[in-house]
C-alpha cells in the first residue's frame, strides 16, 4: 500500500487537557490509505518506510486540519445584496438575496476555507424551499460540491416550524401588515413552511443515504429556541437521542433572544432547552453570546459544548460572547466562521486571531486566551462538535489523516525570533498564503497552493456568468419586499427590550 511522509521542522499533534501543545521537531507523519500509521523523527520513519512518498521537510511545519464548526453559505449576504444589519433586521434584509446554484455556490467557501487549512466544515443549510423532495435536491447539490473537492463535511438540514422573520407567529405578523403588503409575504412564508414530520423524513433519509460515506455525515441543527415550537425541541432531542448523532443551535445570539426566551419560558434559552432534553453532550450552542452565569454553570454541567462566532457577533451587532468565562467553566469551545469572516471571506487563520485578540481583557492579571488555546479551539474542539469527533482534530496512529502543511519561512520570513513558541508564531502571523498543501483522509485536495480536484477559475467564471445577468421576477419581487417590509420589522423591535412598542403584548405560544 502506498506510504506517504509529511515531514516538517515542526509537527503538532495536538495538545494536552491544559492547552500544552505535543510538539515534535524534525517530525513526520506517516499516512497509510486514509489514516496516521505513526509520528516520530523523521529520519527514523523514512528509514523504517523506504518506499513512502516524503513530502515537506525542515523548512515546513505540519498541524491537524481545521474545524470550522459553523458554516452557511457560499457567496456572502454582502456580496449578494445584504448589508450588516443588527441580526434581526439582517433577517428581513435577506429576502432580497439572489438566487444561487447550490454546487458552485458551496464550492465558493469550500476554496476559502481549504486554502486557509479548513478540513472539516460543519455545514448547517439554513433554509431551503419547497417541500421534502426539494430540500433532499438542495442538500444533495451542496454535498455533491464537497465530494467533488474532496473536503469532510457534516451535514445539516436546519429544523425550524414557526417565527420564520420575527419573534412571533407568522401570522400574526402578517395581520398587522398593510392589506396590499400580506400576499407577498404570506407567499414567501409558504415556501419555507414545511411540517415538522416532513423535515424529521428528511433527516432520516439524510441519515440513511449517508451511512457508509467516510467523509460525509448528517446531524442535526434545531434552528434556535424562536424558530422551534416546544413540539420540535422535543422531537429533536429524542431523533439525537435515538441516533446518536451530535446536534448544533444557535441560541441567545442577541439581547432579543434573551428577551424573547424570558417572554416565553419565564427564564432563561439555556434552562428551557435542557427542561426538554436537548442539552448534554451531543450538543453545540452557536454564538452563547448573552449567557448569563446560570447559563454557563449548566452548559459545564451538562457537558453541552459552544461554538464562537467571533467576527459574526461583531458584523451583526450581537455582542462579545464571554468566551473567558466559557473556559474558565471548563466548557469545550470551538470556533465558527459563521456567514463570512470580519473581511467577508472564509479564513481560518484570520479568525483565530479574532478571536485571540477580542478576549484580551483589560489588566495584567485578566483573562485571556492563549494562542495554544485558540489552536485548539479550531482542531481538536471543533472536531468534538462534529459526528467525526473521534477520528479528527489530531494527528495520532488510528486517526484519520487530516493535516495541513505550512510553508514555515513564508510565515517567519524575513525574521522571527526563535524564542517566541511554534504555536504563538503559527495563530499569530501565519496567513492563508503560508498554507502549502492539505490532506483530507490521506489525500491532497490542496496541493502546492493549488486545488487538485477542481479547476477554481472555472467555478468563479461560471459564477459571475450567472450573475451578471438580471435580477429575475422573483429575485425582484423578493427585492421589493425587502424593502417594503424593513419598516415593519423595525417597529415590531422597537421598544422590544423595554417591554414597549408594537411587541409589547406578545407571549409566545411555545407549542404548535
Amino acid at each position: 500500500m502506498a506510504k506517504t511522509l509529511v515531514c516538517g521542522g515542526h509537527v503538532l499533534q495536538g495538545f494536552q487537557e491544559d492547552d500544552t501543545p505535543i510538539l515534535h521537531n524534525d517530525a513526520a507523519v506517516l499516512v497509510e490509505e486514509d489514516r496516521v500509521l505513526a509520528v516520530g523523527p523523521a529520519e527514523d520513519l523514512q528509514r523504517a518506510h523506504p518506499d513512502a512518498h516524503r513530502v515537506g521537510g525542515a523548512g515546513y511545519a505540519v498541524v491537524p486540519g481545521f474545524v470550522n464548526a459553523h458554516h452557511h453559505v457560499g457567496l456572502t449576504p454582502l456580496q449578494l445584496g445584504s448589508a450588516d444589519h443588527p441580526l434581526e433586521l439582517w433577517f428581513a434584509s435577506r429576502l432580497a438575496l439572489r438566487d444561487v446554484d447550490l454546487y458552485t455556490d458551496t464550492l465558493y467557501s469550500a476554496f476559502e476555507m481549504i486554502a486557509s487549512g479548513v478540513t472539516t466544515v460543519q455545514h448547517l443549510h439554513s433554509r431551503s424551499p419547497g417541500g421534502p423532495a426539494d430540500m433532499l435536491a438542495a442538500a444533495g447539490r451542496v454535498i455533491d460540491a464537497y465530494r467533488a473537492i474532496g473536503m469532510r463535511v457534516s451535514y445539516s438540514m436546519a429544523i425550524r416550524d414557526q417565527n420564520r422573520l420575527v419573534y412571533e407567529a407568522d401570522q400574526d405578523f402578517v395581520a398587522r401588515l398593510p392589506a396590499d403588503l400580506r400576499p407577498a409575504m404570506v407567499a414567501y412564508f409558504q415556501r419555507f413552511t414545511t411540517p415538522l414530520s416532513d423535515q424529521v423524513a428528511v433527516f432520516e433519509e439524510l441519515m440513511r443515504t449517508l451511512a457508509d460515506e467516510p467523509l460525509v455525515r448528517a446531524q442535526l441543527a434545531p434552528s434556535n429556541l424562536h424558530w422551534l415550537s416546544d413540539l420540535a425541541l422535543e422531537t429533536t432531542a429524542e431523533l439525537s437521542q435515538r441516533h446518536g448523532v451530535p446536534m448544533h443551535m444557535h441560541l441567545l445570539e442577541t439581547p432579543y433572544q434573551k428577551m424573547y426566551a424570558q417572554r416565553r419560558t419565564g427564564g432563561s434559552a439555556m434552562a428551557h432547552i435542557h427542561a426538554v432534553g436537548l442539552a448534554g453532550p451531543r450538543l453545540t450552542i452557536g454564538h452563547g453570546v448573552w449567557m448569563g452565569e446560570d447559563d454557563i454553570a449548566l452548559c459545564a454541567h451538562t457537558g453541552t459544548m459552544l461554538c464562537h462566532n467571533c467576527s459574526s457577533n461583531f458584523r451583526l451587532k450581537s455582542g462579545i460572547a464571554p468566551l473567558n468565562r466559557f473556559t474558565a467553566a471548563g466548557i469545550p469551545v470551538a470556533i465558527g466562521i459563521d456567514e463570512a469572516g470580519i473581511n467577508d471571506d472564509r479564513d481560518m487563520l484570520q479568525e483565530m486571531r479574532m478571536v485571540l485578540r477580542a478576549h484580551r481583557e483589560p489588566g495584567i492579571d485578566a483573562p485571556h486566551p492563549s494562542p495554544a488555546a485558540v489552536l485548539r479551539m479550531a482542531t481538536e474542539h471543533g472536531a468534538r462538535t462534529t459526528p467525526f469527533a473521534d477520528r479528527i482534530g489530531r494527528l495520532v496512529p488510528g486517526l484519520c489523516a487530516d493535516l495541513v502543511l505550512l510553508d514555515w519561512g513564508a510565515v517567519t520570513y524575513p525574521y522571527q525570533s526563535p524564542d517566541l513558541p511554534f504555536v504563538d508564531v503559527l495563530v499569530q502571523r501565519a496567513r492563508s498564503g503560508a498554507v502549502h498543501s492539505v490532506m483530507v483522509g490521506g489525500r491532497w485536495i490542496y496541493r502546492e497552493r493549488r486545488f487538485t480536484t477542481i479547476d477554481r477559475d472555472a467555478v468563479l467564471s461560471e459564477i459571475a456568468q450567472r450573475l451578471a445577468l438580471p435580477l429575475n421576477a422573483s429575485e425582484q419581487a423578493r427585492r421589493q419586499l425587502a424593502h417594503d417590509v424593513m419598516p415593519h420589522v423595525r417597529r415590531f423591535y422597537a421598544g422590544y427590550l423595554d417591554g414597549l412598542g408594537e411587541a409589547s403584548h406578545y407571549r409566545p405560544n411555545a407549542r404548535q
